[in-house]
């Protein structure tokens, strides 16, 4: 009996020992990564102050999902807090105390939003600026005269922190934790066309859709979402899976009303409704325009 329970307590200190070695792998691999500084120098661009550019920023802002994260004062707010996963919190971007727009230069802003670094070089955790890198100048100049505007909000956030699983995750490749590592922080962005009901212009708004539904626009599971969230739709002109048997009428609603062709309701925690019901006629028909002229591809593959 004593040998039996001596050979359990071996398999036993052996099983934690192996564990620990793991996660000291995972934190170590993962933090040099966390960690990494990148050495951006920001493009200079105007920010302008006329009232009509502030108010586009504020459209840009409210279209392209900030308040998500930052909430919708933009005090910051926390949208991920799983001990195991990671804790996350959108930064107070406000002048007010504990807020980044107290300190942030233009360029800071800059780097910030186009190449997901922080004042530090450091990647910002979480940051889509993969999707927001391909803003025009004169649309990332207005959407930083817009956050520039903002009221304070007195708001201090917890630290960001990232979890064993999380780690994992991202090793893997299943969570894309910092943008800043997937973008080619030397290749300036290609000129935005002109505003209109263009497939032009829906190939450039068409970038903030892909964080979900994938550079190929054919869903499935959202990295980095939670569990209960369901994959992301197929918006490619697939018939079978797709929405190649939409009208742009069906489109329209699905964007601002939240109703599929067939009457179901689309999850508003998932699909962000509340931003895409805000778009102007012009963007919602480029977009539509735009996804017309995709390959068809069966769903899942993103």
């Amino acid at each position: 009996m004593k040998s039996v329970l001596r050979r359990a307590a071996f398999f036993l200190a052996a099983m934690v020992a192996a564990l620990l070695l793991g996660l000291g792998g995972i934190y170590a691999l993962s933090g040099a990564r966390l960690g990494k500084s990148y050495e951006v120098d920001p493009k200079t661009i105007p920010v302008p102050s006329d009232p009509a550019s502030v108010a586009w920023g504020e459209h840009l802002a409210r279209t392209r999902g900030c308040t998500d994260c930052h909430g919708p004062d933009y005090g910051g707010a926390v949208f991920i807090d799983d001990a195991v996963m990671a804790r996350l919190a959108g930064s107070n971007l406000t002048s007010g105390d504990g807020g980044v727009g107290r300190a942030y230069t233009d360029r800071d802003w800059v780097r910030a939003i186009r190449h997901g670094v922080g004042p530090d070089g450091r990647g910002l955790l979480f940051m889509p600026s993969q999707e927001y890198y391909f803003l025009s100048d004169d649309d990332l100049g207005s959407l930083i005269a817009y956050l520039k505007s903002l009221p304070p909000v007195d708001s201090r956030l917890p630290a960001n922190s990232v979890g064993p699983v999380g780690r994992g995750l991202f090793l893997a490749g299943k969570v894309p934790l910092v943008a800043a590592e997937v973008i080619d922080h030397d290749t300036a962005p290609p000129p935005a066309p002109p505003k209109g009901a263009t497939v032009a212009y829906g190939r450039y708004l068409a970038a903030v859709c892909t964080g979900c539904h994938g550079t190929g626009f054919s869903g499935g599971p959202i990295p980095g979402a939670p569990p209960p969230w369901p994959p992301a739709s197929n918006i490619t002109p697939d018939r079978e899976t797709g929405i190649g048997g939409w009208t742009e009428e069906d489109f329209f609603r699905a964007l601002r009303d939240g109703i599929r062709p067939d009457g179901s309701s689309i999850d508003p925690e998932s699909m962000p409704v509340r931003n895409t019901a805000l778009m102007e006629d012009d963007e919602i028909r480029a977009l539509w325009l735009y996804l017309r002229t995709l390959e068809p591809r069966a769903e899942g593959g993103r």
